[in-house]
């Protein structure tokens, strides 16, 4: 499983002008067929331009908000899973 925490993508501030260079990051990190896991801050135009490049490529894609938790446990909801098992 691969883990790409948005805000590392990033720094600071994300810039829309930026864009192209935070996803083919996120798409160099994920790799080919793996499970991918998207974490941490960051703007929504961002997680979903991300999630659209990964379509295809990951096996797998998961959306982890770190402040999302049931009984001190993490949530994680799939976005997609192309894993034919």
């Amino acid at each position: 499983m691969v883990i790409i925490d948005i805000e590392t993508l990033y720094g600071e501030t994300a810039k829309l002008d930026e864009l192209p260079s935070y996803v083919e990051k996120a798409v160099e990190i994920a790799g080919e067929g793996n499970e991918v896991v998207l974490t941490g801050g960051g703007p929504i135009w961002l997680y979903l331009n991300i999630a659209h490049a990964l379509h295809g490529k990951a096996k797998k894609l998961i959306y982890r908000a770190p402040a999302m938790k049931r009984d001190e446990e993490q949530i994680d909801v799939v976005i997609f899973d192309h894993d034919p098992f």
